[in-house]
């Protein structure tokens, strides 16, 4: 079975980060949400979200896929969190998937993981930073290898399917839209 590994931090985007969660789990993937500090997490908008451990406890097992939810301040707390960037890193070097949402894709950028690379974001954020060797599309989502990316909360549902035809392929990807009666 698929795992993946959710960090969350305060002032998170909550509707990326729970329709990540959501999707995954319909999809039958074992989705790990960490807290980067011991306790509940109050995202961006004031909802509160119960992250099944805390960062520190999962560091060491392993993942198939690491996803960051965007939104500030959360995407500026993970990126601020050296243990994020340490497990980027591993996680690339590894092969595996890294993803990111909204403001979330410029923690990828911070760890080097968008070098050389199409990635797209929420407007503006990567476009501040300094990197000549990202393509910054602003396509809803984009998948460059093992690094997917998407622009904010209204394209979360296409990011999280996007997630699943990556871990499981087209057909289980097309079961759980079909499910979720989008047209």
């Amino acid at each position: 079975m698929a795992r993946v590994l959710v960090p969350l931090a305060e002032g998170c985007e909550e509707l990326e980060a729970v329709t990540v969660v959501d999707l995954l789990r319909r999809a039958g993937v074992e989705v790990v949400t960490a807290g980067l500090a011991a306790g509940p997490v109050r995202a961006s908008r004031g909802v509160v979200l119960l992250p099944d451990a805390t960062l520190d406890e999962v560091l060491d097992q392993d993942f198939d896929m690491v996803v960051l939810p965007g939104g500030l301040p959360g995407a500026d707390h993970l990126d601020a969190d050296p243990r994020v960037h340490r497990l980027l890193r591993r996680m690339a070097e590894a092969g595996r998937y890294t993803a990111a949402i909204c403001a979330a894709p410029k923690v990828l950028a911070s760890a080097g993981l968008l070098d050389s690379r199409r990635a797209t974001a929420y407007p503006g954020v990567l476009d501040s930073l300094q990197l000549p060797r990202t393509q910054i599309l602003r396509d809803a989502v984009v998948s460059d290898g093992r690094v997917v990316t998407s622009r904010g909360p209204g394209t979360a549902m296409d990011f999280a399917l996007e997630l699943v035809e990556r871990l499981l392929g087209r057909a289980r990807r097309d079961e759980v839209e079909r499910a979720l009666v989008r047209s």
